[in-house]
């Protein structure tokens, strides 16, 4: 990790590194040390990967990115891989970073799954996953701040947005952590009413 992105203020993504060339190949072996990185959840080390060490995109950027891929179908961190494959190298890029994404993934899940087929009752591995659990737990809410305070400090954003952004991340967390209210239909009331509000005011 660079000494900006250890400090907390992550330099943005500049036009240079926007502009630099970037193979299916690169695509793919990125996309797969992130994969293979993320037992747990992937989506901290993506955010990682492409917004602290590569500087690729923006955090707002990501964060947007992430959120149209949320409302796609099939895994998110996909979805964001397909959608950057696209962006930085057209369809073989798109190919090549959900390639990488999966490949991976699936030939050490196979593995592991073996392996825990006859470990499972074991007392030390079940209190390994259970420490495990804990540690992607903390990486998934470390992430989700990083991703909070980048859009927070959006400064092509209107001065407004701040404040929309933490009404409709407070509604969110409410309708969902603590009502239990089905993520479907939060997504589905809150979604249009952010895309309304986000087009009213920079309208």
């Amino acid at each position: 990790m660079t000494d900006e992105a250890s400090t907390g203020t992550i330099p943005p993504a500049t036009p240079e590194r926007r502009a630099r060339a970037v193979t299916p190949a690169t695509l793919f072996l990125a996309f797969s040390q992130m994969a293979l990185s993320g037992f747990g959840g992937v989506m901290p080390f993506a955010y990682r990967a492409i917004v602290e060490r590569r500087r690729w995109y923006t955090p707002a950027e990501f964060a947007e990115m992430l959120a149209f891929g949320q409302v796609l179908p099939g895994p998110s961190i996909c979805n964001v891989a397909v959608m950057i494959g696209w962006k930085r190298c057209g369809l073989g890029g798109a190919l090549a970073a959900l390639a990488g994404m999966l490949l991976g993934p699936s030939v050490a899940v196979v593995l592991l799954g073996a392996l825990y087929e006859h470990f499972e009752s074991v007392p030390r591995v079940e209190h390994a996953l259970g420490g495990m659990s804990a540690v992607a737990a903390g990486l998934i809410i470390a992430t989700a701040i990083n991703m909070g305070i980048g859009l927070f400090r959006d400064r092509t954003a209107p001065k407004a947005f701040p404040r929309m952004q933490a009404t409709l991340l407070a509604l969110a967390f409410v309708a969902v952590g603590i009502a239990h209210w089905p993520m479907l239909g939060v997504i589905g009331a809150l979604g249009p009413l952010a895309i309304l509000l986000a087009w009213w005011r920079r309208a």
